[in-house]
């Protein structure tokens, strides 16, 4: 027996023929619709009849939304392996995640010379293919330092750049069939394809043994290698005639021992007839998948995603990798996993985590945190946005990643409801709302999650306008510490909604939350650059000008320490939430005053032009060290204070965040962020180097603030909590904790101890 225990993948070989260029894509098109993974198609590019197979996979992806596409196979030789890998990389990229790279050495020289490439023999050709698949891995490896370097006989590279790197691991498969071919597919790559009509039956068995020894000979479990196969020379007939001759029943009874005896789990049949296709999908597939289940389940097969022994070692104490729930195992990464580089970090702090399991459900996060809490190890929470404490990672313990849950799904657009999973960001949000002429405040950073803003306060550039983001939940759905999952609004577990909005981090983990948006559609956008070497009286004139403002507009303020002798510069962001241009202006003028202007502009602009920032993997590059307040009003004396922080260089980023407004409309006791007084928020960062600096002038300052924002500090402690959670609430906050989280499962994030008795 050798199944490797891979889930059944299904699809199409399809012949790209140049004479009927759009059946090529509907053939790919039928593919989907009929349920099946992957499309398909051979690379021969000296051959005139045929199109070109990568602009083909290009257009196929464009005219799909799921299926997987890949060449079958792909002719390296005429693909410089450097520019292949870039190719590769945004394709992937631009159909989120469904390329899939089968490469081939070559076959067919007379017409791979004749385009101008120097023949190799089959000894070179596998060398070369080789040494590609080593350009192609160092090209996407973005986390590794330095240029690309690969000195071969074949293919010289010397300092390329490296990236982008693709939107999800991408397999590279060899169609291989002699021992020197099937020994690189054991020590490289990711996947075996070759057809049945040049593999005979006889032959599989022997095939494999070579792949898997190459592969153990070179550290890897053969478990890594997805072995694939091309079904041609097969047919659907009323009777059986052959092998793969018949009715989809026999193809069932054919294709089964192929699984189970030689570990064959993707089966992509030839075939440019549409009946074949839809037959393939509706009647083969889940009737293989049914029988291979039954088998395993009857045989234990081991199943999930292999590893490396090089991985194996890099497994941190603490935490029963085999126990990791099946539902969970084929998105869980680890230590020396090719993904591991993009889910470590945080945004601001780097990150070493033993796990990071990625659910994709509500009942999925159940199980991660029933699995999380029997190890041995700390259990972080992270939404999928950027974060500044680093709590959403550490060393050594177990995070659960909601990147995953990341739908938005408008429930009823005349209100203006949406349903929002945890995991997704704030500017796939805002463009995602867009068409129906919505938006929701949100912070002003399109990388920010869900999760993390929606269960502490979201003070965004409409603020003042329409509240934070808090303001406008509905509705949370969120799993306890115990695994129940909940819906919580103002008629059910009203005392958990309440604690959600504001300290939900304590309480369990948001997995999904309703809100609703406001009908905004364009915004009018000014954009300031001062001279703030008067410091003091520069912030007391932006106070003044800010609050005096209509509540239709919220001001943003950056500033940094000045260089080379030169005061600081003073940049700022002031959101009208409208698009009447006339009102704008006379509402922004006035923040011409404040200070001498260095340049300024405004401009119409949609809600999600406004909320840029990137939301690609996170490396960590951050300020290690940020400081939080609630101002009333920029007095006097605060601004003094501020100044001379500024002044010292121990402050290396400070920004003011106007509330007010719509934020103060709300009564304090309405949710668990009880600060509705304040006019601003300060946040200021530094590095670890100047941290005591920092905190001798933010001690002195502090005696000016009046509360704080939560998620823009990395202190923890008592004096941390009563500042956040000023009483009663920190009290209320304690008996919640004490009713969903007797245990301190969640204790992580600014954690609420429970009440005891």
């Amino acid at each position: 027996m050798s199944d490797y225990g891979h889930p059944l993948r299904f699809g199409t070989f399809v012949t790209p023929a140049a004479q009927d260029p759009d059946r090529a894509v509907t053939l790919a098109e039928l593919t989907e619709a009929a349920g099946l993974d992957l499309a398909t198609y051979q690379d021969h590019p000296y051959n005139p009849a045929f199109l070109d197979t990568w602009t083909l996979l290009s257009w196929v992806a464009a005219r799909t939304t799921r299926l997987r596409v890949s060449a079958n196979v792909l002719n390296l030789p005429l693909r410089p392996p450097a520019m292949l890998a870039r190719s590769a990389a945004t394709l992937d990229l631009l159909s989120h995640g469904r390329l899939e790279l089968a490469l081939g050495a070559g076959a067919f020289w007379d017409g791979i010379e004749a385009m101008g490439v120097e023949r190799l023999t089959p000894r070179q050709a596998v060398d070369a293919l080789s040494e590609g698949i080593d350009v192609i891995r160092e090209v996407w490896d973005t986390d590794a330092r330095g240029g690309v370097r690969v000195d071969g006989d074949h293919y010289t590279v010397r300092g390329m750049k490296r990236g982008p790197a693709p939107a999800h691991p991408i397999g590279i498969s060899l169609g291989a069939y002699k021992p020197r071919m099937l020994r690189l597919v054991g020590a490289k790559a990711d996947g075996w394809l070759p057809s049945l009509g040049y593999l005979r039956p006889e032959d599989m068995a022997a095939s494999n043994r070579t792949i898997d020894e190459a592969a153990l000979a070179a550290g890897r479990d053969p478990r890594q290698i997805r072995r694939m196969l091309n079904l041609a020379q097969s047919a659907f007939l009323p009777t059986g005639r052959g092998f793969l001759q018949g009715p989809p029943e026999q193809w069932v009874e054919d294709l089964l021992p192929l699984v189970l005896e030689h570990g064959y789990s993707t089966f992509l049949v030839a075939t440019d007839d549409p009946r074949t296709v839809q037959t393939f999908g509706a009647e083969v597939a889940p009737a293989l998948r049914e029988a291979v289940a039954r088998e395993r389940a009857d045989a234990g097969t081991v199943t999930g995603p292999a590893r490396a022994a090089a991985s194996l070692a890099a497994r941190r104490s603490g935490i029963d990798y085999d126990a990791v729930p099946e539902d969970l195992r084929d998105h869980a990464v680890e230590p020396g996993d090719r993904a591991y580089a993009k889910v470590r970090h945080g945004y601001m702090q780097k990150g070493s985590p033993g796990l990071v399991l990625r659910p994709g459900s509500a009942e999925q996060v159940a199980e991660a945190l029933a699995y999380g809490r029997a190890q041995e190890a700390d259990l972080h929470v992270r939404s999928g946005g950027h974060g500044i404490s680093g709590r959403s990672t550490g060393d050594g313990g177990v995070v659960v990643d909601l990147a995953r849950m990341d739908g938005v799904e408008v429930l009823d657009d005349g209100a203006g409801l949406v349903r929002l999973g945890a995991g997704a960001r704030w500017g796939g949000v805002a463009k995602a709302l867009a068409p129906y002429g919505m938006a929701i405040s949100s912070g002003d950073h399109g990388g920010v999650g869900v999760g993390g803003l929606a269960t502490t306060g979201g003070l965004g550039y409409m603020a003042r306008a329409h509240g934070l983001t808090i303001d406008n939940v509905t509705a949370v759905e969120v799993v306890t510490a115990d695994g129940r999952i909940l819906r919580a609004d103002a008629d059910h577990h009203p005392d958990l909604f309440w604690g959600m909005r504001g300290a939900g981090a304590n309480l369990g983990v948001l997995t999904a939350v309703e809100v609703t948006a406001a009908p905004v559609r364009d915004v009018v956008l000014g954009q300031f650059v001062y001279d703030a070497t008067d410091t003091a009286a520069f912030l007391r004139a932006w106070g003044e000008t800010a609050e005096a403002a209509p509540r239709e507009v919220t001001a943003f303020l950056t500033m940094g320490p000045g260089r080379g002798g030169e005061g600081p510069v003073a940049q700022a962001m002031v959101v009208y939430a409208g698009e009447d241009t006339d009102l704008a202006v006379r509402a922004l003028e006035p923040f011409l005053g404040v200070g001498p202007v260095l340049d300024q502009r405004a401009q119409l602009a949609p809600y999600p032009a406004v909320l840029v920032g990137a939301d690609g993997p996170h490396q960590g590059h951050g300020l290690p060290e940020s400081r939080s307040g609630l101002l009333r009003h920029i007095t006097p004396e605060a601004a003094e204070g501020m100044g001379e922080m500024l002044a010292s260089g121990d402050a290396m980023f400070m920004q003011l965040r106007q509330a007010g407004g719509a934020v103060n409309d709300v009564p304090a006791e309405a949710t668990a962020y009880a600060h509705r007084s304040q006019n601003f928020s300060l946040g200021v960062m530094t590095g670890a180097r100047r941290a005591a600096g920092l905190d001798t002038h933010w001690s002195a300052l502090e005696k000016h603030l009046e509360g704080m924002y939560l998620s823009f500090d990395t202190r923890t402690g008592p004096e941390v909590l009563a500042r956040a959670f000023p009483e009663p609430v920190l009290s209320r906050l304690r008996a919640l904790k004490a009713q969903y989280d007797p245990h301190n499962v969640f204790d992580k994030n600014f954690p609420v101890t429970p009440a005891r008795g």
